[in-house]
């Protein structure tokens, strides 16, 4: 049908960005001889669970209505193959013999006066650090985050680090950690 048919105009309603609102955390590593994009990441997504998936990434902002989800076997197998997977991702890979590191940070943004969730925020890592001191990078990142925008109005709290690390023995490695969505509220603007 044609938006220039005037006689019959498609049913239309206007709506809002979406909201994720359930989410859960999944991670996985991988190693390859063969690539990195076909095959370390590819098997590291496997063992995270979403290989199925064609991964969207997002920038790091939790909305007040997410919430976490055990990744159970039941989660998992009702993602369909080939969806579209939307996640906050840090994916780290590396060579032969050097360290690949993938770490998230995430708290919630509490307000100060009413104590009532505002929302959350999240830092991602990739690089060659150890697990430590990946962690270490994480909370710095995040009190950044939290203290140029932030603290004056919120508190922080509730901080989970979450990590993911191999020296692969094989030609290519690929470390990951996801928050991966699986559904969205859709506010209704008319």
């Amino acid at each position: 049908m044609s938006y220039e048919d005037d006689n019959k105009k498609p049913r239309k309603k206007l709506v809002g960005n979406r909201i994720p609102k359930t989410f859960f955390i999944t991670t996985g590593k991988g190693e390859s001889d063969l690539a990195v994009h076909a095959g370390s990441y590819h098997l590291a997504l496997q063992k995270a669970g979403i290989e199925r998936c064609n991964i969207m990434t997002y920038s790091s902002i939790l909305p007040k209505i997410a919430t976490e989800v055990e990744k159970t076997p039941a989660v998992i197998n009702k993602i369909i193959h080939g969806s579209v997977m939307e996640t906050i991702t840090a994916c780290a890979t590396s060579e032969k013999g050097q360290r690949a590191t993938a770490g998230i940070i995430f708290g919630w943004l509490y307000d100060k006066q009413t104590g009532k969730k505002y929302g959350g925020l999240v830092c991602e890592y990739n690089g060659k650090l150890s697990e430590e001191e990946c962690k270490e990078m994480l909370k710095k990142n995040i009190q950044e985050l939290y203290t140029n925008g932030y603290s004056d109005k919120f508190e922080l709290k509730d901080e989970r680090i979450i990590t993911e690390t191999l020296i692969p023995e094989k030609q290519f490695g690929t470390a990951l950690v996801a928050l991966c969505f699986l559904d969205y509220e859709v506010p209704l603007l008319d």
